[in-house]
């Protein structure tokens, strides 16, 4: 019993060693996007590990004087939840800062060691404004806070312009035809953000588009001499398909704002005399013009439009066979580009080998710099006659970007040799008797074949196929058919007839498809239309299964229906996922919410349907 005290103390004990272990330090800074000149505020950094004794070296902090700090605070946990083991520590150094002067400013990166390894932050940068600017606002608030102006409509004058933008940045503006551009679609923003409602993508006309996954951020970025959090959106690859001047038309979205401000009701206990609005703002992209040149004259006829930088290697599968024996040559293109439009180029062989069709494998990973992998081609093939053949170079051509000029890669002269088929001695033998070699037969349209070797395999007919048994057993069997296709009519008939069954019947399958209408309306963030059509979905299922007319279609009558089928929980269920539809058809909701409750739709009618057929 000891003994297994003692081991279970020792397996724990290695638990959280390897817990410890297994934790990926970060070292990260926080500091506000805006600050006034005159008024002091935080920079916080934050480490969750414990780090090395005097490894912490703050920036410079220029343009700012340091009013306190650094203050060190630190703490850590265990928890132990379904038999896994987590440790958080928790490390954070303060500094209250005041800003010297109006203007944009960066807090340089700091350092810090943890186990002799060192990390950093990141380069910060901060908004100073003016104190004129500070004070201007504040009486402007406390002006409009004494009229008769509502909150709401304050909280609306908040927002400035230019505090939310919309950009779609592309790495290059003018480009030839298949060369890679990267598209960001960025929100900018100087206000928290509660949430988006609707979306519009922009519609890349004339481009072959490719979504890429990024981070999303937010990142701390400065646009035209101002402090922003940066969201991406959206990453994509644009490859033009044609040439002159490509318009991307703008995207739109729509998104809510968090705006504190001064209620007029005075002070409140619990809110502080302040009230939060959520103030939505309809942003869009301009139009993005993109220049396309065409390729320069004087292609190689191996060109098919590659653009990038390439090699191309080869493997034969064998330099000597057998006659009518397989071999495979293998052509691998690799490097930077549009690769995902590559072909196979083309492969000549000798009259006396049949080429199969080729087959193409790839690994392709799609960067910021266009696609980067590889493609591979088989060529399968089959020699026929026996002696040494050379299998011509096979070419390839691509548009080097750098160069601005064509590049032929291109194979060696191929060597094969082609030995005897020893197992096809005996056919061999009578073709030379007659003076013809089988390679020397080639197929003209579908009129020529070879000839068929071996004796020859021939029967006479007795008797016609007319009142044969064969035929009997045809005129039987398609009697019996009849019989059963007149009976499965009838009944597909009668069912129709009986409208309760129908409307059963098809209950789940118009459920199956409102609830496809609503998850498109869900990926679309239409938030309004997806509980629309959630509720259509619920309600038509409930009043087609039980046959409840439509002005009797109440909770207590689904109850009741689906009590007497006992299914009383599943009842209960689907009512739950309608309430909390219709609650949330009218107040924000997240993306994770309407999500569960799409889910929870889906199973609840699952349920019903499993209850009903027990």
């Amino acid at each position: 019993m000891l003994f297994r005290k003692v081991l279970t103390l020792i397996i724990a004990l290695c638990s959280v060693f390897v817990a410890w272990a297994a934790e990926e330090v970060s070292f990260s800074v926080n500091a506000p996007m805006i600050a006034s000149v005159g008024e002091p505020f935080r920079v916080e950094f934050e480490l969750n590990a414990k780090p090395d004794s005097d490894s912490f070296v703050p920036p410079s902090f220029e343009n700012f004087d340091v009013v306190a700090g650094p203050s060190v605070s630190q703490g850590s946990s265990v928890q132990i939840i379904n038999g896994e083991m987590t440790k958080s520590i928790s490390y954070a150094i303060t500094y209250v800062l005041l800003p010297q002067k109006a203007g944009t400013f960066a807090i340089a990166p700091a350092t810090i060691e943890v186990k002799r390894k060192s990390y950093s932050t990141q380069r910060t940068m901060i908004e100073v404004r003016s104190g004129e600017q500070g004070g201007n606002t504040t009486q402007q608030g406390g002006s409009q806070s004494g009229q008769s102006d509502s909150a709401e409509s304050r909280a609306n004058r908040t927002i400035e312009k230019d505090d939310l933008l919309l950009r779609l940045e592309l790495s290059k503006r003018q480009v030839y035809k298949g060369e890679p551009i990267r598209a960001i679609l960025k929100l900018y923003t100087r206000v928290p953000i509660a949430g988006s409602e609707s979306s519009k993508m922009p519609a890349f006309n004339g481009f072959w588009s490719q979504q890429v996954e990024i981070e999303q951020g937010p990142f701390r970025e400065t646009l035209n001499g101002k402090v922003y959090d940066a969201y991406n959106i959206a990453e994509y690859l644009l490859y033009p398909q044609q040439g002159g001047t490509l318009t991307i038309e703008p995207a739109e979205l729509t998104v809510a704002a968090q705006v504190v401000v001064k209620s007029n009701r005075g002070f409140d206990p619990f809110f502080g005399g302040h009230e939060v609005y959520n103030v939505r703002r309809a942003l869009k992209t301009p139009e993005v013009k993109v220049q396309v040149k065409e390729f320069p004259a004087g292609a190689p006829t191996s060109f098919t439009g590659a653009v990038g930088r390439y090699t191309m290697s080869h493997a034969l599968s064998a330099s000597r066979v057998a006659a009518n024996s397989a071999a495979k040559l293998q052509i691998t293109i690799s490097g930077t580009g549009n690769l995902n439009f590559i072909s196979a180029p083309t492969l000549s062989l000798p009259t006396s080998f049949e080429l199969y069709d080729v087959k193409s494998e790839e690994k392709i990973e799609n960067r910021a710099s266009g696609s980067v992998g590889y493609r591979r081609f088989d060529y399968p093939f089959i020699v026929r006659a026996e002696g040494v053949y050379e299998i011509a170079p096979v070419e390839f051509t691509y548009f080097d970007l750098d160069k601005k000029k064509y590049v032929t890669l291109a194979t060696p002269p191929l060597n094969i040799v082609v030995m005897p088929d020893k197992n096809a001695a005996t056919a061999t033998q009578q073709q030379v008797a007659v003076g013809i070699k089988r390679e020397d037969v080639r197929l003209l349209g579908e009129d020529i074949r070879f000839i068929k070797l071996g004796a020859p395999a021939l029967r006479s007919v007795v008797a016609p196929f007319a009142l044969s048994p064969l035929y009997w057993s045809v005129v039987l069997l398609m009697f019996v058919v009849a019989i059963v296709v007149y009976f499965v009519v009838r009944k597909h008939i009668r069912d129709n007839r009986n409208v309760v069954l129908v409307k059963g019947r098809r209950a789940n399958k118009m459920a199956i498809k409102r609830f496809r209408i609503a998850e498109k309306y869900m990926r679309e963030q239409d938030r309004r239309a997806f509980y629309e059509e959630m509720l259509r979905a619920l309600w038509g299922y409930l009043g087609d299964k039980f046959n409840i007319p439509v002005a009797d279609l109440t909770r207590e009558v689904v109850l009741s229906e689906l009590g007497k089928r006992g299914a009383t929980n599943e009842a209960e269920d689907i009512i739950a996922v309608i309430t909390r539809c219709e609650e949330a058809q009218y107040s924000p909701a997240t993306t994770a919410e309407m999500k569960n409750i799409y889910e929870d739709g889906v199973e609840a009618i699952s349920k019903i349907e499993s209850a009903i057929k027990k």
